[in-house]
């Protein structure tokens, strides 16, 4: 699977000590991977947002984040179905 550089989305941080140094929601202590994993697991962006407390916008931005970074060549190795499903969700 293809790392993304969540440096580089202003939608998230990252703080020693703070969840193990995930990369979370900016002032929040929810980690982004739960948004993949739940969307994966066939949850809805709104289940996320009423479990999780977080924003539309702030999925939106995360989403749409990793579907331009996979867009990007050294994606390649990323899996089809997961880039498909990253795709669909950023345009919901």
């Amino acid at each position: 699977m293809a790392t993304l550089d969540w440096s580089q989305c202003p939608a998230v941080e990252s703080i020693p000590g703070r969840r193990s140094g995930a990369w979370v929601f900016k002032d929040t202590r929810m980690p982004v991977a739960m948004v993949f994993e739940n969307l994966e697991a066939g949850s809805s962006i709104e289940e996320i947002i009423e479990q999780f407390h977080v924003t539309r916008e702030q999925i939106q931005a995360v989403l749409e984040f990793a579907a331009r970074s996979l867009d990007a060549p050294q994606a390649a190795g990323f899996r089809r179905g997961a880039f498909s499903l990253i795709k669909a969700r950023s345009r919901a």
